[in-house]
């Protein structure tokens, strides 16, 4: 018979052994594996919608370039029909849409699994995005107006270019764009931009919903909302949050989803010993890639339909990803040295492609003006049956965004971190994890 007193010694053991790894496990994951990954997915949707405009604003279209070409062989041709895929680039709107409510919801969802009265600080949260956007956006506009001044003097003037007066100004300003007004002259995708202002508005009645009714039965409630909205607001042309609501929660249903996961990242067995929790089904990888091939044959008969459906796909690959990344930094944390030797450093291509998620926004807000001043400069807004020009704007605009980014986004980014609250005292889950 054994000793009470050595089996609780050996239990305490492997439960202080367990803890260890779970701090093992979110530093790897918190350090290495998601921020990657989510800087890289939103670095790859501000590139390819990036050069979706651009292609319009410089490139005859692939239909226009056939009739023209037939089927040569020329490197330009190959090279065009290359970018073929690009053809649904506004998919990357909705990959925005799913990144924004994982991040924005990411902090609370963490909170909450470790202090289920956690209360938001809504004003603090209201405070800290309006220093982190408007800064930003203010800047955009103004060089939105100087671009579009210059285009404006380069007749034939680009079809692109809208209303660039106070009025204008002061409805994108404000967010109220696709409600009130159009888009601010040439910048078509600051459409999104006022839909993602009013997702955080409501984020604190989300959060206090969360509370009290649950995730699963908010997704759901906002998926009636989503549907309802579409029926009454979007076939009228009238853009409002309610009707592409769906997209961000799923987001923030991945946040919550991961925020549990560090408290059952290990499951016991029968020796005594734990084991990290098996990866997601790759069932969720077939549905992403079902979701997202059904929304590229939806956007034949509308972008609103295919918006839907890849934002749900993309959901799917992210929760599916980040789950993949979470049980295999919780091996390797049971392996204990691998887990602080690299082990969860990111790939080439994710590592590419987070640097350019750095200076993401940057590149979304400013991007179209300055296509189109470029076309006006170069060719006079005549669409163009060569491709290589579309590489060479592209090329043209990443340092530029790099710059805005520099001057104007990273003290946004400063101000909005300074008015964030003192950090209080790490705040213990169940399993005595601190974060």
């Amino acid at each position: 018979m054994s000793d009470p007193a050595l089996d609780a010694a050996g239990s305490s053991l492997r439960v202080a052994a367990v803890r260890e790894t779970l701090r093992d496990t979110l530093h790897v994951d918190a350090a290495a594996g998601k921020e990657h990954l989510i800087d890289a997915m939103r670095g790859f949707a501000a590139l390819l919608v990036a050069y979706f405009h651009c292609r319009q604003v410089v490139w005859v279209g692939m239909q226009s370039f056939h009739q023209a070409m037939g089927h040569a062989l020329t490197p330009g041709a190959i090279a065009a029909w290359l970018t073929l895929p690009v053809a649904w680039g506004s998919a990357g709107v909705p990959i925005f849409f799913v990144i924004s409510g994982y991040c924005i919801h990411r902090g609370g969802a963490q909170r909450l699994a470790a202090q289920p009265g956690y209360r938001l600080p809504t004003l603090n949260f209201w405070a800290r995005r309006f220093a982190r956007i408007y800064p930003v956006l203010l800047a955009a506009l103004i060089l939105t107006f100087v671009l579009d001044s210059i285009s404006l003097q380069l007749p034939p003037v680009s079809h692109k270019i809208r209303d660039i007066g106070l009025q204008a100004f002061l409805v994108n300003l404000f967010s109220l764009q696709g409600v009130a007004g159009k888009t601010y002259g040439s910048n078509g995708a600051l459409w999104t931009l006022s839909l993602e202002i009013q997702f955080y508005a409501v984020y604190p009645l989300v959060f206090a919903l969360r509370k009290r009714i649950g995730m699963p039965a908010l997704v759901a409630l906002v998926a009636l909302v989503n549907v309802a909205s579409a029926w009454l607001l979007e076939r009228h042309d009238l853009q409002f949050f309610t009707s592409y609501w769906l997209s961000w929660m799923l987001g923030a249903w991945i946040a919550d989803a991961g925020a549990m996961r560090p408290a059952a990242a290990f499951v016991p067995v029968a020796s005594g010993a734990a084991m990290p929790r098996r990866q997601p089904s790759r069932l969720w990888y077939a549905a992403a890639a079902a979701l997202i091939v059904l929304g590229c044959g939806a956007f034949h008969f509308g972008q609103y339909g295919a918006f839907q459906l890849w934002a749900t796909g993309f959901a799917c690959w992210l929760y599916a990803a980040l789950g993949r990344q979470a049980a295999q930094a919780a091996q390797a944390a049971s392996r204990g040295a691998a887990a602080r030797t690299g082990n969860g450093a990111p790939g080439l291509a994710l590592s590419v492609l987070s640097r350019f998620g750095d200076f993401s926004y940057s590149l979304y807000l400013i991007h179209l003006p300055i296509f189109v001043l470029l076309g006006s400069l170069f060719f006079r807004s005549e669409l163009q049956l060569a491709i290589w020009p579309s590489f060479a704007f592209m090329l043209a605009v990443l340092p530029v965004a790099w710059l805005f980014y520099r001057i104007v986004e990273l003290p946004a980014m400063r101000w909005s971190a300074r008015l964030k609250p003192r950090a209080a005292k790490p705040l213990a889950t169940p399993q005595g994890v601190q974060r």
